[in-house]
């Protein structure tokens, strides 16, 4: 059995939060660790909700060529301060979202962000199998609808699972990165070249 101080470390070691928000965390759980993970979890996204209207004008742009040199990623993740953009946690993010894009190929930043020529094609697409399915036209519209909602969280970066770590997505690595840093951490934009 875990002392109290071993849970400390290690609830520390996995979520980067602070001694006295683990302490409270576990104190609040009961001492139970996945009790204490839930709720760091759950305070950590309202830090990032809070912290999300904050303006980032710093950061980095970090570059990505694969090995082969056949791929390329540039990506601009700003920030609030220069000082957490010279941090190993913010740059290591910055490295771990280049790599991602390289690897997982997404459109945009955000589903909102789609391009519409994009979204029509593959409304097209959809149509023509769920129509090729014979169902009732309101079941149709709802296999339509299923299919894209499907495909936009597939192609935005930050609906995609994290290619590091399929479990969670890209946004919720991004809120780990705003609870670790303390600021608003904002992935602006990319370029994606291949040969």
């Amino acid at each position: 059995m875990a002392t109290q101080i071993e849970k400390i470390k290690q609830l520390r070691e996995e979520t980067a939060a602070g001694m006295m928000d683990v302490k409270r965390a576990l104190e609040e759980s009961g001492g139970d660790l996945d009790g204490a993970r839930r709720i760091l979890k759950e305070r950590g996204q309202a830090i990032a909700a809070k912290k999300s209207r904050r303006e980032t004008h710093e950061g980095r742009i970090e570059a990505y060529v694969h090995f082969n040199g056949r791929v390329g990623v540039l990506v601009e993740v700003n920030c609030e301060t220069d000082f957490v953009a010279r941090t190993p946690e913010f740059r290591e993010f910055c490295r771990d979202i280049a790599l991602h894009i390289a690897s997982m190929k997404p459109l945009c930043v955000a589903p909102e962000d789609v391009p519409e020529e994009a979204l029509a094609e593959e409304r097209e697409i959809a149509e023509k199998q769920a129509a090729e399915m014979g169902k009732p036209e309101h079941i149709t519209r709802q296999i339509v609808e299923g299919r894209l909602k499907k495909w936009v969280s597939e192609q935005a970066l930050l609906t995609q699972p994290f290619a590091k770590d399929p479990g969670k997505t890209v946004g919720e690595l991004l809120q780990e990165t705003v609870s670790k840093v303390g600021e608003n951490v904002v992935i602006r934009r990319f370029v994606r070249y291949e040969l």
